[in-house]
């Protein structure tokens, strides 16, 4: 069981020593004005990072995207991707998921603050070739306290020499992309 304290404060060190130009951490007002805007809360661990470490920039690819905007953010790529999903006969993006990390080519990191744990999501749209967009969710990590070990350890399928090594643990379909997507949450 991974001490929570030990962890954000690794993720801080790590954070500064990637990244000199940090944002500053978010207060309580903007956790509570993107909390309002998303419509539920944050996942605890997550809550925590944007308030101990930093606004966004740092993480795997020194990605995390800031909380809210200008630009792109957490709560704007949220309310975008929902929207589009609003009504749809194949919602794209499940209730609950926010993006919290752009890997580019329209792939995204997410955590399901529905999930106890904040399991970390890969959205991949590649394989989309139309109807349900199940195939393009993929379970990267059981929580998110986990994905940020993998970070912290270098062993993650994101990784530059992940390709090298034949221990990385690939993420794999989310099998509960199917119900979520359908049900709408």
């Amino acid at each position: 069981m991974t001490d929570i304290d030990d962890l954000v404060r690794r993720v801080a060190d790590r954070a500064a020593s990637d990244n000199r130009d940090l944002p500053a951490p978010v207060d309580e007002a903007r956790i509570a004005m993107a909390e309002e805007q998303l419509g539920f809360a944050l996942h605890p661990l997550l809550a925590r990072l944007y308030r101990e470490v930093a606004d966004g920039g740092f993480g795997p690819d020194h990605r995390l995207l800031p909380l809210l905007g200008p630009g792109s953010s957490v709560v704007g790529e949220y309310l975008t991707r929902r929207e589009a999903s609003a009504g749809a006969e194949h919602p794209e993006w499940p209730e609950g998921v926010i993006p919290v990390l752009t890997w580019g080519c329209a792939m995204y990191a997410g955590v399901d603050c529905r999930s106890e744990d904040a399991q970390v999501l890969l959205f991949e749209p590649n394989p989309y070739s139309g109807g349900s967009w199940e195939q393009c969710w993929f379970l990267d990590s059981s929580g998110l306290a986990a994905w940020l070990e993998t970070w912290l350890a270098g062993t993650g399928w994101f990784e530059e020499d992940a390709f090298d090594r034949d221990d990385v643990a690939e993420p794999q379909p989310w099998d509960e992309a199917a119900r979520r997507l359908a049900s709408g949450a």
